[in-house]
């Protein structure tokens, strides 16, 4: 029972330290430095990132494919489809 006390005390003792220890870390420095600063870089504001194509594959009774392509880069678009018919033309070729 001693023994379980003991480790109670210890572990309480522990936590009570590593909280005092975070508290200081935390604090505000009196010597007038300021901690991080983030300057904002106002050319990354006006950039957004790129929306992917967007792909419903179909599957017909008969075992033949379509499918609908939507995203708004016309290039990204014409290139998915390209990839899909090769895909699809060495998989026809191949069975």
């Amino acid at each position: 029972m001693g023994d379980i006390m003991f480790r109670l005390r210890l572990y309480c003792l522990c936590l009570l330290a590593a909280l005092f220890l975070s508290s200081l870390g935390c604090a505000n420095d009196s010597t007038g430095q300021g901690g991080a600063v983030f300057n904002e870089i106002p050319e990354l504001r006006g950039i957004k990132p790129d929306k992917p194509v967007k792909i419903k594959l179909k599957r017909s009774v008969k075992g033949a494919y379509s499918w609908d392509i939507n995203g708004d880069d016309a290039d990204k678009v014409i290139q998915a489809d390209k990839r899909l018919r090769e895909a699809l033309e060495v998989e026809s070729s191949t069975n």
